[in-house]
């Protein structure tokens, strides 16, 4: 039985993770990709998120994703060698259809969940953007709040379920959405304008919200920005 990754794409891997890396895959260790612990008590971003839909979202939902994940790459040794962002941002040249939507799906599961737990913080922690993330907010919006705005109503009119991001872009802000489980890191697969570095995202699936808001999506999301992690912000714009 033939494998999955053609010859050709096992030689795109390689070049890849030798760019990277400087190693080839052949010599790595597998990676087993495991629930994050949160930061916080899953109680402690109440009222904003109740912690029943905290345990449920996390212990439930984020580890599902990657007990798939972890599944799938079982069978894939060189896939499975790879770091998470790597494994994102190259899942385009996966010329088997079925795994590579399989590594999309959950794959993009574990990496949107990690990113937004750790943008979350117990509202007393919120802080604020630096001076430095601040100006670029200004120069992109015009001012926080307009910001805040233009994201929640993206975050409303995302149709069914997905994600909001604000990305930074050639440099400047941009807020955009990717349905399901996609992300700005997924080259090839995502549209050109869709990709970007994530400064913050926002979970829209119903199973993020539906326990305390029900159908309101709009009072989940403009609740979201009390407990917004402004310290993860300013790293991610940062690093």
């Amino acid at each position: 039985m033939s494998n999955p990754v053609t010859r050709r794409s096992i030689l795109k891997w390689s070049v890849a993770s030798v760019a990277i890396a400087g190693t080839t895959p052949l010599h790595a260790e597998s990676v087993a990709h495991t629930l994050p612990a949160l930061s916080y008590d899953p109680a402690g971003l109440e009222p904003f998120i109740d912690v029943a839909t905290m345990n449920l979202h996390h212990d439930k939902h984020h580890a599902a994703y990657i007990g798939k994940l972890n599944e799938a790459l079982a069978t894939q040794p060189r896939l499975s060698t790879i770091g998470l962002d790597e494994l994102m941002s190259t899942l385009a040249n996966i010329e088997d259809s079925a795994l590579q939507m399989t590594l999309r799906n959950n794959g993009g599961g574990h990496w949107n969940h990690s990113f937004f737990w750790n943008i979350m913080t117990p509202a007393a922690k919120s802080g604020k953007p630096s001076d430095k993330l601040m100006k670029a907010i200004t120069d992109s919006f015009g001012s926080l709040e307009k910001m805040k705005t233009a994201f929640t109503e993206v975050a409303i009119k995302r149709f069914g379920s997905g994600w909001t991001w604000l990305i930074l872009k050639d440099g400047k802000l941009k807020i955009t959405s990717t349905p399901n489980q996609d992300n700005p890191l997924m080259k090839g697969l995502v549209p050109d304008e869709d990709l970007g570095k994530p400064i913050l995202g926002l979970d829209v699936w119903e199973h993020a919200y539906y326990l305390h808001y029900q159908n309101r999506r709009a009072d989940y999301a403009a609740a979201w920005w009390n407990i917004v992690n402004w310290d993860a912000a300013n790293k991610h714009f940062g690093a």
